[in-house]
């Protein structure tokens, strides 16, 4: 049975920088987790990060720019976070690796989780193409992120998956 890596906030945790969570009340989710596929993380409160915490965004580039040392994670106050996010994802994909994980469901938007869209580092709630930190080095390693809009397809790249 495959394991999937799920962003602990998505599960209820409170573990989002302002405090709370995102959990994601879907069917898809519940089965998971009845069927003990899900290892939650949180990439950022693995690094050190306290909860709650300044919200903090990529600047100058995306997820994979701040892995190749060309983009900074900054708090909202101006705060150097990177390290932080770099650490934070290296021990998400130490435990994506522990469980031979393929599949991730992470966080859109976030500047660890998306997988997609990340905000800007404006910090005016715009967002832009491109993976967050966590996202990126998983992506790197040949893992599939879905975030918590692309479940169905998630469901649907497992199934082929088990398949074989």
């Amino acid at each position: 049975m495959e394991k999937i890596l799920i962003s602990g906030c998505l599960l209820g945790q409170k573990v989002r920088y302002h405090g709370g969570d995102a959990f994601c009340d879907d069917l898809i989710i519940k089965k998971w987790q009845q069927e003990d596929r899900l290892i939650a993380i949180c990439p950022e409160v693995s690094a050190g990060l306290s909860v709650p915490r300044e919200s903090s965004e990529i600047v100058g580039g995306t997820g994979i720019d701040v892995l190749r040392k060309s983009a900074k994670v900054l708090s909202h106050t101006g705060f150097d976070k990177t390290e932080a996010f770099i650490k934070g994802a290296k021990h998400a994909l130490t435990v994506a690796l522990k469980y031979n994980i393929k599949i991730a469901i992470l966080k859109k938007n976030s500047p660890s989780c998306g997988n997609t869209t990340v905000y800007d580092g404006t910090f005016s709630g715009t967002v832009t193409a491109g993976s967050g930190v966590t996202a990126a080095l998983l992506k790197e390693n040949g893992m599939r992120v879905f975030n918590d809009d692309q479940l169905h397809e998630a469901l649907e790249y497992l199934i082929a998956l088990e398949a074989y």
